[in-house]
């Protein structure tokens, strides 16, 4: 059977349900906290600038919602370290950490496209427990929690009833780094495009995840991540009913960036034709 990573990573960290119980109505709190600054921002952002790759934005509201969140979290939660994805590392060093993208899609955002999302993790180390992401524009949040399940806003929601790969509906997306390494994900995206009734790719990991959950689409695959854009989604995966891996080595890790994320229906197909993938011989096309 199965072992889901939020139940296994609760168990070990000691927290007890009377906490997580205490902790995902925070999370829920604090990914609000971010979609509503992300909302109030939206097609009025004042600043765009480039961090460690081109197409690798930062905005003025990416600052802002972080520092929301963080200052929320700290007043709330002083003995939890925090990992975020503008400001890094703060707070106590403890194995229990919050892991917070305040705003996943930010080129997206920048461009008016609705697909964004503020991302929530609480994570033993480095193993995700529970999550919130909120999908601002569409009044979405999606929370997952050990012993309480996997719920967008109050409702509970399980991932798709798709037993074949051909029957599938797949969303994927691609890291800054595409244009400089042949471990860009094209070739991937090409193969079950033709494999598949279709690949969609929004631009935004937290509602890639949030989609799988739901059953919007029956399976996500991608590399280049970082903890920030996965350790919210994982749990409310994984509690909705779906698997989540590591599709070129199959145990997954938070720290490797590579994910597959599905119903468990379709998850050995897409793992063996991941695995049938021919890398790129060049990156000049």
């Amino acid at each position: 059977m199965y072992t889901l990573i939020c139940e296994e990573s609760r168990k070990n960290s000691g927290v007890s349900q009377k906490e997580i119980e205490t902790y995902i109505e925070i999370a829920k709190n604090a990914a609000s906290k971010g979609g509503a600054v992300l909302m109030r921002n939206y097609c009025k952002i004042n600043t765009i600038n480039n961090k460690s790759f081109d197409g690798d934005l930062i905005t003025n509201a990416d600052i802002e919602a972080e520092n929301n969140i963080v200052s929320y979290l700290k007043k709330e939660t002083p003995h939890i370290g925090i990992f975020a994805e503008e400001g890094g590392i703060s707070g106590p060093q403890s194995d229990l950490s919050w892991c917070i993208d305040p705003l996943d899609g930010t080129t997206n955002f920048a461009h008016g496209y609705p697909f964004f999302a503020t991302s929530i993790g609480l994570t033993w180390k480095n193993k995700a427990i529970l999550g919130a992401i909120s999908v601002p524009f569409f009044n979405e949040n999606y929370w997952a929690a050990p012993g309480i399940g996997s719920f967008c806003n109050s409702t509970k929601i399980s991932v798709s009833k798709s037993k074949k790969l051909k029957d599938s509906l797949l969303v994927t997306g691609f890291a800054y780094d595409r244009h400089t390494i042949l471990d860009n994900n094209y070739s991937e995206f090409c193969w079950l495009t033709h494999r598949t009734r279709g690949v969609r790719r929004a631009g935004a990991a937290a509602v890639d995840m949030a989609f799988v959950a739901i059953g919007r689409v029956d399976g996500y695959w991608e590399r280049g991540l970082s903890p920030w854009d996965l350790a919210a989604g994982i749990p409310i995966v994984e509690l909705a009913g779906g698997v989540i891996g590591d599709y070129k080595k199959g145990k997954f890790n938070l720290s490797e960036g590579r994910i597959i994320a599905s119903n468990p229906f379709i998850q050995k197909e897409l793992l063996a034709e991941l695995s049938k993938v021919k890398p790129l011989e060049s990156t000049n096309y």
